[in-house]
């Protein structure tokens, strides 16, 4: 049945019944009653009652098509000339008529038989089997043509019939055939059309330049050639239209027949409707051309990028390497000079990233499409530039104190050398005089003037100024010199007392007397110690106590005849179940925390280890954070100080259990950032597995099963919380805490949801942007999807709804991505999917159509006033309620925001 429906169910043209309608055993000359009804003749002809069945009603099927649907609402007209035939003829083209006319009749006139006797006979058989004709149509027998004139118009009829229609049958089926044949072509051209559009909409965009531009080749060689293909057609339609209004060019007193002027109208509408689907199609292949020529300016941009960002970051290494501020001025000055060759080298690769970041703006500006992955990149060019813009002026200032520093370094040394030198050539002998020491004291005090001309007044201050900038070594050499310009001046100084000894004419003795510092003693801090916890009593005492309790109070309660002792036993029964439960909980988890502490220091602290290092592998080397995730958080969230003691002290009271769950809601959400990391891990596990390393720690420990193992137990854990929480619900039904149980439970499997959810989003490919930063993963899911963009002629626009695509979205409380799924084998393992991103949409524009007709598992998402629509198909009516249920509260959620 479906392919039966699937069939296209084409009508009768010319060229099916061509033979039959050469015959011309039936004409639609064109004339028209005086109501404008169509009329149809059955000329004079030998054979008629030979014509088969099938060929008669074909040739009548045939004709009464070609009219107007309003012309054919009136009625059909038909002549059947009979003169010179029998009755037999007569009754025969009746009958055959009457039983196999597929129009509306309205009229038969008959053209009987010339002959007497025939006529006779005529007149006679038309009373006798006028009822056997079941014609609920009045039939008007004549005699001659001119009894017809009285009936119908002498210009509404042909030549043979005493009128002035100018009707030529071969022309009559030339002019059909070639209006059908032209209709084809329309239609051809316009399925051509679509199926290219089709292929425009669904072809994905290259990610590289040659492809981009083959791409890009081949769409418009194909345009071009369906450009040609619709200049032929047009040819075609005019040609044709001028053949049909022929006759009126010709003569000016001609007219064309009704049937004509609906010819003429048709070829019209044909021309009119290949005009409209050229114009939707260039208007389409317009937005598609400029799209693969925006396709191919960003690969070229992104192409760019990637050189002028590999020379920058050189270029930025080379600038990090210059980390020496020179020891001396020598090494210095050589230091500036690099500086300054690398600052050259940069002119040239710097401008063309200022250029790339000026092109890429452009293209902002021009509304480019893909404006969130270009405008990173102009900042990112940008941020570097100035980055080593500015890096090069700090270094230039750091070169420059630096080169002030030794400059000024080397001339205390001078000066320190200049001034040893004085006092050494100064000879002894001179200056036991009054006068050879005065000498000596004036020379002196000429020196030390020249302290102050170097700057070397106050030298520590003049230290202090470039504290900022020394290296260790440079600090050392610096001390050294000032620590020789002191000891230079302290004998200066010395020198200078002795001459004022020797230049006096009394002298008297000074003995100059050091202070003895005082010491304090040292004193030791005193160590703070802390008592250590107190465990608590045992669960089974716990539960005797609570028990006895219990059935004490429903004792007293049934002597005094009270109501609930029944619902207080149930409590009774329920509470070792619970406190087994609780126990299960606590014990289990202090295995955990155990586990968790043995992987951290038996293998995580190992690979710090220097003894062990070299048994690590050297893909392993600084890779301790992938392989164990936020393992170290996770175990300090846990351990005896946090969780662990809050559900220890849920053995007192288990209806304190769930609070402990939803007072950590936000603490458990660590398993979510280990869970995604797990990928990593395991591939990194996979390529060190089989390490010495790990068997040696393994031993050490004297585990039985490998770290692999180990490393599954948070995900583990997670679900076990699960289980108990659910166990601890059945136990607990109808009771005060069962609300906060449930709402418990509820917040562990969001939590598993969400860590479920954040595996498929960290396997999104090819989306520029930080998902980081598109809010909360609310939903994902795959879906068939058909996209429909309302810009053009609805004939391009419908193009691409005809095949669904397969994309897997996700639903973040900011934007709705749509990826296409990949699965691929890693190194012989289980199948990994990867999730291609292809669009995304801002939720703050959207909007959603809850039902689609004909499919109640579909619905809609568009935005910009249904310019652009996506058709969505779930696999199920529950999963569509879902997400639309989901989508309504982010949309309900803004909406408030707004107000």
């Amino acid at each position: 049945t479906d392919e039966i429906m699937q069939q296209e169910i084409r009508p009768l043209v010319a060229v099916d019944i061509i033979e039959q309608l050469h015959r011309q055993f039936a004409i639609l000359s064109g004339g028209r009653g005086k109501d404008g009804a169509p009329i149809i003749t059955f000329p004079e002809f030998a054979g008629f009652s030979d014509i088969p069945d099938e060929d008669f009603l074909n040739v009548v099927t045939y004709l009464t098509s070609i009219p107007s649907l309003e012309a054919a609402s009136i009625g059909f007209i038909i002549i059947i000339d009979r003169r010179r035939d029998k009755w037999s003829a007569v009754k025969a083209s009746l009958t055959r008529i009457a039983g196999a006319f597929p129009g509306n009749l309205q009229l038969v006139f008959v053209l009987r038989p010339s002959r007497f006797i025939q006529r006779t006979i005529a007149d006679i058989g038309i009373k006798l089997y006028r009822d056997d004709f079941k014609m609920k149509v009045p039939i008007i027998m004549l005699n001659s043509v001119s009894d017809l004139h009285g009936y119908i118009d002498k210009s509404q009829l042909t030549r043979e019939l005493g009128g002035t229609l100018e009707y030529g049958h071969s022309q009559w089926i030339h002019h059909r055939t070639a209006i059908e044949n032209f209709a084809m072509t329309v239609k051809t051209t316009a399925q051509m059309l679509q199926t290219f559009g089709t292929d425009l909409a669904e072809t994905e965009l290259p990610n590289d330049v040659q492809c981009t531009e083959e791409l890009l080749s081949a769409h418009t060689d194909h345009h071009s050639k369906l450009k040609d293909e619709l200049k032929l057609a047009v040819k075609q339609g005019a040609t044709l239209l001028t053949c049909i209004r022929e006759p009126v060019t010709r003569s000016a007193n001609s007219k064309l027949s009704p049937d004509e002027l609906e010819n003429v109208a048709t070829v019209e509408r044909l021309l009119a409707q290949l005009d409209e689907t050229e114009k939707a199609f260039d208007q389409f292949w317009t937005k598609h051309h400029l799209k693969l020529e925006q396709c191919l300016q960003l690969r070229h941009f992104e192409h760019d990028f990637r050189e002028v960002k590999l020379t920058l970051d050189n270029l930025m290494e080379a600038q990090a390497g210059f980390a020496d501020i020179g020891d001396s001025v020598t090494r210095v000055e050589h230091l500036l000079r690099e500086q300054k060759q690398l600052e050259e080298k940069g002119q040239e690769p710097l401008e063309k990233a200022q250029s790339l970041a000026l092109h890429g703006e452009q293209l902002i500006q021009n509304n480019h499409y893909a404006v969130d992955s270009i405008r990173p990149k102009c900042v990112e060019l940008r941020r570097i530039c100035d980055d080593f813009t500015n890096e090069t002026k700090k270094k230039y200032d750091i070169l420059g104190k630096s080169l002030e520093l030794h400059k000024q370094l080397d001339k205390a040394s001078q000066w320190c050398e200049a001034g040893i030198y004085l006092l050494a050539s100064q000879a002894v002998d001179k200056c036991q005089s009054q006068e050879g020491a005065e000498t000596a004291l004036v020379e002196i005090e000429k020196f030390l003037v020249t302290a102050k001309e170097h700057q070397l007044s106050n030298p520590k201050e003049f230290y202090n100024q470039f504290d900022m900038i020394l290296t260790p070594e440079i600090k050392a050499n610096a001390q050294r010199i000032l620590q020789k310009l002191e000891d230079v001046q302290e004998m200066f100084d010395k020198r200078q007392v002795s001459l004022k000894k020797l230049a006096a004419k009394q002298t008297r003795p000074v003995q100059p007397v050091a202070p003895h510092p005082e010491s304090s003693p040292k004193r030791a801090s005193p160590k703070i110690t802390r008592p250590a916890g107190v465990v608590g009593s045992t669960y089974l005492a716990h539960w005797f106590i609570r028990v006895s309790m219990l059935v004490y109070s429903c004792c007293q309660m049934q002597r005094r005849g009270q109501d609930g002792v029944a619902g207080s036993m149930q409590r009774c029964i329920f509470i070792p179940s619970q406190f087994h439960i609780i126990n299960e909980l606590i014990e289990t988890e202090r295995v955990y925390v155990e586990e968790l502490q043995s992987i951290i220091e038996g293998y995580a602290s190992e690979m710090d280890n220097p003894n062990l290092v070299h048994l690590i592998p050297s893909a392993l080397q600084n890779k301790k954070e992938i392989l164990f995730g936020n393992l170290p958080e996770i175990y300090e969230f846990h351990n005896r100080q946090i969780f662990l003691k809050e559900i220890e002290n849920c053995i007192e009271n288990p209806d304190l259990l769930a609070r402990c769950f939803l007072k950590r809601k936000e603490d458990l959400q660590i398993y979510e950032k280990y869970c995604q990391n797990k990928p990593r891990s395991e591939a990194l596990w996979r390529q060190c597995g089989d390490s010495i390393f790990f068997q040696e720690c393994q031993r050490k420990l004297d585990h039985k099963l490998s770290l692999d193992a180990y490393l599954l137990k948070p995900v583990q854990r997670i679900t076990k919380y699960q289980l108990l929480l659910k166990e601890m619900l059945k136990c607990s039904k109808n009771s005060e805490g069962t609300a906060e149980l449930e709402e418990a439970l509820a917040t562990v499997l969001d939590i598993i949801k969400s860590v479920n959810d954040s595996m498929h989003q960290i396997a999104i490919t090819g989306y520029e942007g930080d998902v980081s930063e598109l809010g909360k993963l609310l939903m994902q899911g795959s879906f068939n999807v058909w996209t429909d963009h309302k810009k053009g002629h609805n004939k391009v626009k419908d193009l691409a709804r005809f095949k669904p695509m397969q994309r897997h979205l996700f639903l973040y409380t900011k934007m709705l991505l749509f990826c296409k799924k990949r699965e691929e084998n890693t190194d012989g393992h289980e199948k990994t999917a990867s999730y291609s991103f292809k669009n995304s949409l801002k939720m703050s524009t959207v909007g959603i159509t809850e039902n689609v007709k004909g499919d109640n598992k579909k619905f809609e998402i568009w935005y910009n006033g249904r310019e652009e629509v996506y058709i969505i198909q779930a696999s199920s009516v529950e999963l569509k309620n879902t997400w639309i249920s989901e989508i309504r509260k982010v949309l309900t959620g803004q909406l408030e925001a707004c107000r």
